[in-house]
């Protein structure tokens, strides 16, 4: 890379002396540095996957031509930069960890701090992918003056007009998708952590969206558990979890120490990142306000948390959990039978939140394996899904993170709480829930859950019924065989087992 001046991997107190010279950063209360951008969230819209055939994937794509002559534009751009470059690996496990590089502006340090407490340390060496970062740069005539270009060809991606730190982030785990898939496994957009039950140990992965309670249901302690990963791993046969940062990128919206307590005490450590925070005139944070945006996040070390588990030392996974943030008919837990685990992990059926941007914000999606990173054809993963679970037995659970009976605004609804979602897990830890058959889905529901009373959360039909509102509830129940269907239909490739799995 040619520069005016390279920051060859400095230091985290240069890191963050850096930082503070930005102008659009401030000290908080806590001592930690807290960025506002002038991007708030993910561009989705301006990301491309590089390549002639555009049949390679269900991602926007740009020509081979395209990205050379973008690639000219960026360099000769970064030619002139006093730039920073960070090195380190994804994961942990030296035959499978992938070497990794961020190129990015001085003037955008925090992410270069940021990324760095993410990484695993690595000295020297050339990576395997990298990420070369210019947010000063505005390519226009990509939407909204941004573009997240793809190469996973040559494992680079070139950022240009975003300075939101999600980019650098999900750069290289995009990438990375790609090669965990080549290496006979899938990479998930998932948690990991591992549950004492009766003298042995419990490992869960739990796959969401950002934004519907990942961070949160992995953080949360059941009989002590401990996280393992907040964001990403790997998933090989066998059941193997592979890990891939040494840190976490936690949404801050209605952080509360009372129901969140270790993510709190992490993120108000002094050497945590804040970005888009929200603080008032003197300084102080306020992780309710939204003024500015609802997507509030944070970057700490894991070892913040206090007391984590290296997924060095965990077994293979027994329960995986796929998070559903519904507002309507779908129960707080349901257990699935292989094919229909394959359906719904491929569905990904979620509402919206402010870390898709306002195109997702509050509107329900169907994200396939809630992974809207993975750059290949979608069908393939639901296939790859499928193929692992035949490789070692997991038992699969949906979870409703969000309501059931109607939206916020909607007095009628109730809401899944993080208490009764932590006893849900907590229950199947402990293999203690009472199951029995759901007439209309076919997956089993919730009879009896431990010191979760509410049986309405479990069973939404006897909400509905309770309402005199059972016309509705049949209503969504033919919408839903009927949508996923036609859903799982798009993609020519998965199997037909799957597709017939959820209608």
């Amino acid at each position: 890379m040619r520069a005016d001046k390279i920051h060859d991997n400095p230091t985290s107190d240069e890191l963050r002396a850096f930082t503070e010279q930005m102008p659009n950063s401030r000290i908080t209360e806590y001592g930690n540095v807290n960025v506002q951008t002038r991007v708030t969230s993910r561009s989705a819209g301006s990301t491309f996957i590089v390549t002639d055939d555009p049949g390679i994937t269900e991602q926007k794509t740009i020509t081979r031509e395209q990205f050379d002559r973008l690639a000219k534009r960026q360099d000769d751009y970064v030619a002139g930069c006093e730039m920073i470059v960070v090195d380190g690996f994804i994961g942990n496990v030296p035959e499978f960890r992938t070497a990794a590089r961020l190129s990015i502006e001085k003037a955008n340090a925090n992410i270069a701090g940021m990324q760095q407490k993410l990484y695993y340390d690595r000295d020297g060496g050339e990576p395997e992918v990298q990420v070369i970062y210019t947010p000063g740069l505005v390519p226009e005539g990509y939407p909204d003056d941004r573009c997240i270009a793809v190469d996973l060809e040559n494992g680079v991606t070139r950022v240009l007009g975003s300075d939101y730190f999600g980019e650098s982030k999900k750069g290289g785990l995009r990438m990375w998708n790609r090669i965990v898939y080549d290496r006979g496994g899938l990479a998930l957009h998932a948690g990991c952590k591992a549950i004492p039950v009766n003298g042995s140990e419990k490992v869960f992965l739990i796959i969401g969206l950002s934004g519907t309670g990942k961070t949160t249901t992995t953080f949360t302690a059941q009989n002590d558990s401990l996280p393992v990963q907040d964001d990403f791993v790997a998933l090989m046969p066998g059941g193997k979890v592979y890990a891939t940062e040494e840190g976490c990128f936690a949404k801050t919206f209605s952080l509360d120490p009372e129901f969140e307590p270790n993510i709190y005490g992490a993120v108000t450590r002094p050497g945590s990142y804040l970005e888009n925070v929200y603080q008032d005139e003197g300084g102080k944070v306020n992780f309710f306000e939204t003024s500015y945006t609802k997507n509030g996040r944070a970057v700490f070390s894991l070892d913040d948390l206090g007391r984590v588990r290296d997924a060095r030392d965990i077994g293979s996974v027994d329960y995986l959990l796929i998070l559903n943030w519904n507002e309507n008919i779908v129960p707080a837990v349901t257990r699935l039978t292989r094919t229909q685990a394959a359906a719904y992990f491929m569905l990904g059926e979620t509402t919206g939140t402010s870390a898709g941007g306002v195109a997702e914000e509050g509107k329900f999606l169907r994200v396939p394996g809630t992974n809207p990173f993975f750059p290949l054809g979608h069908g393939l993963q639901g296939n790859r899904f499928l193929e692992l679970l035949d490789t070692h037995p997991m038992e699969v659970f949906l979870l409703n993170t969000g309501r059931v009976g109607g939206r916020e605004s909607d007095e009628r609804s109730k809401k899944v709480k993080i208490p009764t979602s932590s006893a849900i897990v907590r229950a199947i830890a402990e293999q203690s829930i009472k199951w029995a058959s759901d007439p209309d889905f076919g997956y089993e529901l919730a009879e009896d859950v431990p010191d979760v009373e509410d049986l309405e959360l479990l069973q939404p039909r006897r909400l509905y019924e309770r309402q005199r509102r059972l016309d509705e509830y049949e209503r969504f129940v033919e919408r839903f065989k009927r949508e996923r269907a036609d859903e799982l239909r798009k993609y020519p490739v998965l199997s037909e087992d799957i597709v017939n799995a959820a209608s």
